[in-house]
């Protein structure tokens, strides 16, 4: 036997996985023990909750009766300092599986009788929304018990950024959030990644496509959810790989009202065809807009930077030009100028390459801001997969932050510089002021003064003592100041 066919023994095996309740069991115990024993782990999940800092007390399927019933949480969170306590009741799901309603307004229930402070629930649904969670519950049981979500998407983005970027003191507890890692990564564990747009997709896509879709269809509101589940999903692969959290981009009244976003997209596919949202990516010059448009079958990424305030328009084209060398030649360029309305100026970036004054209309005009854009084909199918709906936004993203979003840097004006002081000219004494003042070298030859009427000699001696010149800022200096970000 060779030892190629060798299994390396695992802190957290996936071999043994018998059916939905041992693959809960088996994530719910390791998710909690590793919380406890990372602490930088455990601290990073339950901050946001409102967790005091220190140590975290997890336990699984513990009892509880509510009335008669006796009823198993599959998990229990608690952590103390000094005299404030926290503790959190935890419900799992794995796989396709979805959280119920009636059993988590039980653990509500049960939560408010003991004076526990939360429940805790993670499953493989991802809200559309950051705080929202997606189980509708009574919302009179929430009064004096919070009620959390975690995705497992989520908790796994979390461990890579702890482990490969934030860090973790020990050592060995850094092995062992490794495992845990490795585990959820592992298709048997149900940790699985965001691969369905749900059941309402198809006649959603359908209708979109014949001009049929009304706001009022009880399929399009699932499909606006399950798209901004996508957006959500995506910037979390995409923290993972640049080690920084990346998160939807929305405006204060979608966060407060997220029924106004569902609205805005259902709205946005019943007249234009087309799903939109944003994307913020900490330090990018501004943020990420992603458009898939059903219609056309295209996906189409693009990111607004300002244009530098100094130079001439075709200077300022060719600052962003030395900033667009990674990108492909189909990248689409719009200019936009001062106090301009509509649409400006547009062209390929092939053609820009080539002659930069076509996106210039009027030279007099002083450009305001520029508009980057890359398209590509949309994918219909439900499910992962080739020619998948999924794929085709997730790997559009990704190609325009690596080709284009990365190397953009904001224009900054370059500084003033001091003037040097000129050094005295070699005069006679009785030719020589008192002091040197700033103005010393700032006249011309014309305005130079004598304190007697100068003779020929004189004249002679004082020939080329003329201004300074000084140096000017220029353009050419500013730009990009900061090192290139790899992915």
């Amino acid at each position: 036997m060779t030892e190629e066919s060798w299994h390396q023994a695992r802190l957290i095996p996936t071999s043994g996985i018998n059916g939905a309740d041992e693959q809960e069991r088996r994530a719910t115990s390791a998710l909690l023990a590793v919380m406890s024993s990372v602490r930088e782990f455990g601290r990073v999940l339950t901050q946001p909750m409102g967790a005091p800092a220190g140590q975290l007390e997890t336990y699984i399927e513990v009892p509880f009766y509510l009335g008669e019933r006796r009823l198993y949480p599959d998990g229990l969170l608690r952590a103390k300092r000094g005299q404030k306590e926290w503790t959190a009741l935890v419900e799992v799901k794995t796989g396709v599986n979805v959280l119920d309603a009636e059993q988590l307004e039980a653990y509500l229930d049960i939560a408010r009788e003991q004076g526990f402070d939360a429940v805790v629930t993670i499953s493989n649904e991802i809200p559309a929304v950051a705080g929202l969670h997606p189980t509708k519950v009574d919302k009179r049981k929430l009064k004096r018990v919070a009620l959390h979500h975690w995705s497992w998407s989520m908790v796994l983005a979390e461990a890579v950024l702890q482990k490969e970027h934030r860090g973790v003191a020990d050592p060995d507890q850094a092995w062992i959030l490794g495992e845990l890692i490795r585990y959820l990564e592992h298709p048997r564990s149900g940790a699985l990644q965001f691969d369905d747009m749900g059941p309402s997709w198809v006649t959603t896509r359908e209708a979109v496509a014949s001009g049929t879709l009304r706001p009022g269809d009880k399929c399009a509101p699932e499909v606006a959810a399950r798209f901004d589940a996508l957006l959500r999903y995506v910037s979390l692969q995409l923290g993972r790989k640049l080690g920084d959290d990346v998160t939807p981009a929305l405006s204060r009244k979608e966060l407060a009202d997220p029924e106004q976003r569902s609205q805005s997209l259902v709205q946005s596919m019943s007249t234009q065809g087309t799903l939109h949202g944003a994307i913020n990516i900490p330090n990018a010059v501004g943020p990420m807009v992603v458009t898939a448009d059903l219609r056309a079958g295209a996906v189409t990424c693009h990111i607004d930077i300002a244009a530098p305030r100094d130079g001439r328009a075709t200077t300022r084209v060719n600052w962003l030009l030395r900033q667009l060398r990674h990108a492909p030649d189909s990248t689409r360029l719009e200019a936009f100028v001062m106090h301009g309305r509509g649409a400006g100026t547009a062209e390929l970036l092939r053609a820009v390459r080539d002659q930069p004054a076509l996106l210039i209309e009027d030279p007099k005009k002083e450009l305001r801001s520029f508009r980057i854009a890359l398209g590509s084909p949309l994918g219909s199918k439900r499910a992962r997969g080739r020619g998948s709906f999924i794929d085709s936004v997730e790997n559009a993203i990704n190609t325009f932050y690596g080709d284009i979003v990365q190397d953009l840097r904001a224009w900054t004006a370059v500084p003033p510089r001091l003037r040097e002081t000129p050094e005295p000219p070699d005069e006679r004494p009785s030719l020589t002021s008192t002091a040197l003042s700033s103005q010393d070298g700032a006249e011309s030859d014309e305005a130079v003064s004598l304190p007697h009427s100068p003779t020929s000699t004189d004249q002679d001696e004082l020939v080329g003592a003329g201004p300074v010149e000084q140096p000017t800022p220029s353009l050419a200096t500013a730009g990009p100041g900061t090192p290139e970000q790899s992915v």
